[in-house]
């Protein structure tokens, strides 16, 4: 199509003049912010269509978000209830270990004499039979365990070592009706038999005449006599004494002072070197040679 005025500059000329116009108002914009002013007025236009421009966006991305999220939600909230009974688990181990831990600091703090040799053991299995209080142990020949050795707890005598395997050993508990230990009272040194009753927390002392003098409560303790037990250990408290003439002899009963219905871990005791108050000449013979 022809235009209708072809009087006017050239195309060349027209370029020209706008690439000038165009250099100008760049030169004025930015040496002196001449259109400040028109260029905030034309922004206020146009923010508008701008926003109207990304509505649907907004739109779609609130949505996709919104899902998005209300999924995520679901998934934390799965795994927070998984990793909640994680943590229970655990919390319930870290309670079982902190009370084994607590029972071996006990033990370990328990025994009267601290140079003694000792080690610990954990009871790998009760005598399912009821008239027969024993126990095994983890601990046998190969660490060194005999029998006759005497065992204790974090409170006092539980019992000695009746049969010696490789890896385990038996213990005969105090309470049997089989066992008996010498015991004396701390009180004044009075010595007694306590025999087991195949009772869990009751020794029967037999054989105590009337004027003893035993008091309910008395701490009985081991004598030493026998060689079993090492003396001094706490082995009973007295429960009982009942006086009455028509018997020949005093009934005397006593409590365990071990908690033999809640044994875990247990300790055994090594017999101390005893010390010599009368040398013998070959005690004179060494010291001489010695000086």
């Amino acid at each position: 199509m022809n235009p209708i005025f072809k009087h006017g500059p050239s195309p060349q000329h027209r370029l020209v003049l706008v690439l000038f116009c165009s250099a100008l108002l760049i030169f004025f914009d930015h040496k002196m912010n001449s259109f400040e002013f028109i260029r905030g007025y034309l922004q206020s236009m146009v923010s508008p269509l701008q926003y109207l421009a990304t509505t649907p966006k907004m739109a779609l991305d609130w949505a996709m978000e919104n899902l998005v999220t209300r999924q995520k939600l679901i998934e934390e909230n799965q795994k927070y209830k998984t990793n909640e009974l994680i943590y229970h688990e655990q919390q319930m181990q870290l309670d079982i270990l902190k009370q084994e831990n607590d029972r071996l600091r006990l033990l370990l703090a328990s025994p009267v004499r601290t140079d003694a040799k000792k080690m610990v053991a954990e009871i790998l299995s009760v005598d399912s039979d009821p008239y027969s209080h024993q126990v095994v142990i983890n601990r046998g020949a190969n660490d060194g365990v005999f029998e006759g050795q005497a065992v204790i707890d974090d409170q006092g005598i539980v019992g000695q070592i009746l049969h010696v395997g490789t890896i385990s050993s038996r213990v005969l508990l105090i309470t049997d009706v089989t066992h008996a230990l010498p015991v004396r009272i701390k009180r004044n040194g009075i010595r007694l038999i306590a025999n087991g009753t195949g009772n869990i927390d009751r020794l029967a002392h037999n054989h105590v005449p009337h004027s003893t003098d035993i008091r309910v409560g008395d701490l009985l303790v081991t004598s030493g006599l026998g060689g079993k037990y090492p003396e001094g250990y706490p082995v009973a408290k007295v429960s009982a004494v009942r006086q009455d003439e028509s018997r020949p002899f005093s009934l005397v009963q006593s409590e365990p002072v071990a908690r033999i219905n809640r044994l875990r871990y247990l300790l055994l005791l090594w017999p101390e070197k005893p010390n010599k108050i009368f040398s013998s000449k070959d005690d004179l013979v060494t010291t001489k040679e010695t000086n």
